[in-house]
């Protein structure tokens, strides 16, 4: 049985006192929920972050990661740095790391290795553009950026990440994918897993994210397929973020 996972990603969000009043108000109210939720930051609230869900039901994230384990890489942060702050998830591969810093697939795939060097649990982002989708392209794209890291790491790298489904089109537009549209996508990653291992395929988290809100996640959480949300604006105003989790408990 896959475990609910609720992300939040912060993106370039927050300041000391808002922090606070946040993460206090969510790790109040989760207690009691079965579904795991975990909060991204960014990088230079991480130590206050850590220092707030101390002793509570949240789990840390980060939003990257160099591909780079040290070294002359001015403005990087490495894995093992993540790893001493407590993190257990770090996002690698969002469209917005894709679109504006030019990460290809396979800068990805090795920002994915990285992180599982690190012993961090990679969120791979997957998703396609709105011209992509009006051309048919959603599968082919999904797979590819898929296949990039299973083409470099193996099957067996999924046994210790999760899968995030974004379409670019619904990412901070309001627009979201219809349930039906969201399961398809989420039924075809799992497949294309499941021909390289079943068992893996079986037990790999698909998330959704885009334009998830409290009004549309409990209908988007009960597809087959669906194992939680990677949550951006909603994230960040405690009531919604606290609904959203709830509609995966």
């Amino acid at each position: 049985m896959r475990r609910m996972l609720v992300a939040g990603n912060w993106k370039m969000h927050g300041a000391l006192h808002q922090n606070s009043e946040l993460l206090k108000r969510i790790a109040a109210e989760a207690s009691g929920l079965l579904c795991e939720i975990a909060v991204c930051p960014p990088y230079p609230y991480l130590a206050q972050a850590q220092s707030l869900i101390e002793g509570s039901p949240l789990v840390l994230g980060a939003q990257s990661v160099s591909e780079h384990s040290s070294g002359a890489f001015t403005g990087e942060v490495a894995a093992s740095m993540l790893a001493e702050f407590g993190c257990r998830y770090v996002l690698v591969g969002h469209s917005e790391r894709r679109a504006l810093y030019g990460e290809t697939d396979a800068v990805v795939a090795v920002k994915f290795e990285a992180a599982q060097n690190a012993g961090l649990v990679p969120v791979l982002c997957v998703g396609e553009t709105l011209s992509e989708r009006e051309s048919g392209e959603t599968g082919a794209v999904v797979a590819r950026q898929l296949s990039a890291v299973l083409g470099r790491l193996g099957v067996v790298a999924m046994r210790s990440a999760v899968v995030a489904y974004e379409p670019v089109w619904a990412i901070g537009t309001g627009v979201t994918a219809s349930p039906a549209q969201a399961q398809e996508v989420h039924a075809a990653i799992r497949a294309q897993v499941a021909v390289l291992d079943s068992g893996i395929a079986a037990g790999l988290r698909i998330l959704y994210g885009g334009s998830v809100k409290p009004q549309n996640a409990k209908e988007l959480f009960g597809q087959s397929d669906i194992d939680g949300g990677l949550i951006g604006g909603a994230a960040l105003v405690a009531d919604d973020f606290l609904t959203i989790c709830q509609a995966a408990n």
